[in-house]
């Protein structure tokens, strides 16, 4: 059981590294410092499913940016599967985001 949680770990570590090169369109800062990334699970048959929001419901690069996110996480190595869950509850703010995202927008 030990490895199958290290697998498992080193998953999600990849699968949060591809997230951090996937942009949000309209901020130049990666998806996941901007907070915008929930929630990621993985099954026991490497399904991942990934709880996300964006930053405005009426995001106009919303299916592009979904896309992206399908893309990069479908490429980590032993992923078979990927759902993606678009919700606003809670809806996003700036306080959602890392020290480092603040840093580089200046709100720090």
């Amino acid at each position: 059981m030990a490895t199958e949680e290290i697998d498992f770990m080193a998953m999600e570590r990849d699968i949060v590294r591809v997230l951090r090169m996937v942009n949000d369109p309209e901020i130049p800062v990666n998806i996941y410092d901007l907070g915008l990334i929930y929630k990621i699970d993985i099954d026991d048959d490497k399904k991942v499913k990934v709880d996300m929001t964006l930053t405005a419901p009426n995001c106009p690069m919303a299916d592009q940016l979904l896309q992206d996110v399908y893309d990069h996480v479908k490429m980590v190595s032993g992923v078979t599967d990927v759902t993606i869950n678009l919700t606003f509850d809670p809806p996003w703010d700036k306080d959602m985001m890392t020290e480092e995202a603040k840093l580089d927008l200046g709100f720090l």
